[in-house]
């Protein structure tokens, strides 16, 4: 049966919390595979609404298997309080509906503390992070001095991983005029959190290998965008993640070869929360009413989203990275209304015209968008379920967007709501 990864393909928040809803429905397992709490995925289903940060998004579907893979950075207390919090909206969740990677490391107390200090102390150009933690737990998995799950259940392994990250932290730490880590407090906090956390803890690479020899269809789903990537992003204003495709096989312990379809997030503008480059940025009455219409604020931080023009040179590029098969084009209806629409098809960077975003910081910061223009359409798409409810100047955007950007469109969102969809092709069929 087809395996199918998910993944944000501009800056994040391009619906893709709908969409895994929506095709957990046909899957097993539902798999986490990178990011943090810094992420944010809001479902809608019927009257209620879901906001989720590091929970899969399937954790709303009874009978799946939610896994948090061993690529993600993990709040254990964050965690708790999020499944307490949908709990009481009458969902349930058990170590038999979810699974954490024993491997995964844990976002500590003091990893946000440097976080929030690092950002204030920052006299150059801020990189927009929400102060949670994520890039300092990275920082100390790869060096070597993370906590992971599986110390949990170990008191003199416990004690030994700390010993070994607060040599590290308290020298940064007295660099940035902080007060060394209170090391008792610390681990009295984690002996409490661990009798909660390790019920859900096992070898998740063992049993997602088990469930796709069964044959059962594993959905993986990642958080942010493509072009925060740490490596393929608008660095240094990225996530400290690998965001596209090829992580999903490394974020839960499979091989490549378990990854059958790429589905692409693609919202039908553009928008960004926090610092960086924005070639095709709106800053006039346009922009704003992008915002106003798409409830453009992060679930996560709240923060206003910058919103522009649809940017099919980078969509185009993200496609590419992440080995896109077909794109879920989300927020379509948020363009009813305007007379003329706007495509950016590339950028003029000192004279010259090119096809792709620059990886310099300097010369991104210099790329100004060449557009297309089409004709808008005053009718309704919010609600449409199939191509005929469509206006054809809307179809044609559309296929617009396929052609510029090289990928067809697989699935189709014209609201918030879960069945408000057109489904062109099925990731899942073999």
């Amino acid at each position: 049966m087809a395996n199918v990864v998910v993944v944000g393909a501009q800056w994040g928040d391009e619906g893709k919390g709908k969409i895994v809803d929506w095709l957990s429905e046909r899957a097993d397992v539902i798999a986490r595979f990178q990011g943090g709490h810094n992420a944010g995925h809001t479902l809608v289903i019927g009257e209620t609404v879901y906001k989720l940060h590091v929970l899969p998004s399937g954790v709303v579907r009874p009978g799946k298997l939610s896994v948090i893979g061993n690529g993600v950075v993990l709040d254990p207390w964050h965690l708790m309080n999020e499944i307490e919090k949908i709990r009481d909206q009458g969902v349930e969740i058990t170590p038999d509906t979810l699974m954490v990677a024993e491997n995964t490391p844990l976002i500590m107390p003091y990893h946000g503390e440097l976080d929030r200090a690092r950002e204030s102390a920052t006299a150059v150009a801020k990189i927009g992070t929400t102060g949670r933690g994520i890039g300092p737990a990275y920082e100390d998995k790869v060096g070597r001095r993370a906590i992971r799950v599986a110390d949990l259940a170990d008191p003199a392994t416990l004690e030994a991983r700390l010993d070994r990250a607060l040599v590290h932290h308290d020298a940064l730490r007295r660099g940035l005029g902080i007060d060394p880590v209170d090391r008792a407090a610390v681990l009295a906090q984690l002996h409490e959190i661990a009798p909660k956390l390790l019920p859900f803890a096992g070898p998740v690479w063992k049993v997602l290998h088990e469930k796709r020899t069964k044959g059962d269809r594993i959905l993986f789903e990642g958080a942010q965008g493509a072009l925060l990537d740490i490596d393929f992003g608008t660095y240094p204003f990225v996530t400290s993640s690998n965001v596209i495709a090829g992580q999903a096989a490394t974020g839960v312990g499979l091989g490549p070869s378990a990854i059958d379809f790429v589905l692409g997030i693609v919202k039908a503008y553009t928008t960004r929360v926090g610092e960086g480059p924005f070639p095709t940025e709106l800053l006039d009455d346009d922009g704003q009413r992008l915002g106003e219409r798409g409830h453009e604020f992060g679930t996560t931080t709240g923060r206003k989203r910058r919103c522009g023009w649809f940017d099919a040179a980078l969509v185009r590029q993200t496609c590419v990275t992440s080995g896109v098969n077909g794109i879920a084009l989300t927020k379509l209806d948020v363009l009813d209304g305007f007379e003329t629409l706007k495509i950016c098809t590339g950028y003029m960077l000192d004279g010259e015209r090119l096809d792709y975003l620059p990886s310099a910081a300097d010369a991104q910061a210099r790329c100004t968008p060449i557009y297309e223009e089409m004709p808008g359409w005053s009718e309704s798409t919010e609600g449409a379920r199939s191509w005929a409810d469509l206006p054809p100047a809307a179809i044609k955007y559309v296929r617009r967007v396929e052609e510029l950007i090289g990928c067809p469109v697989a699935i189709l969102s014209t609201s918030p709501e879960r069945d408000d969809t057109i489904l062109v092709t099925d990731p899942f069929a073999d």
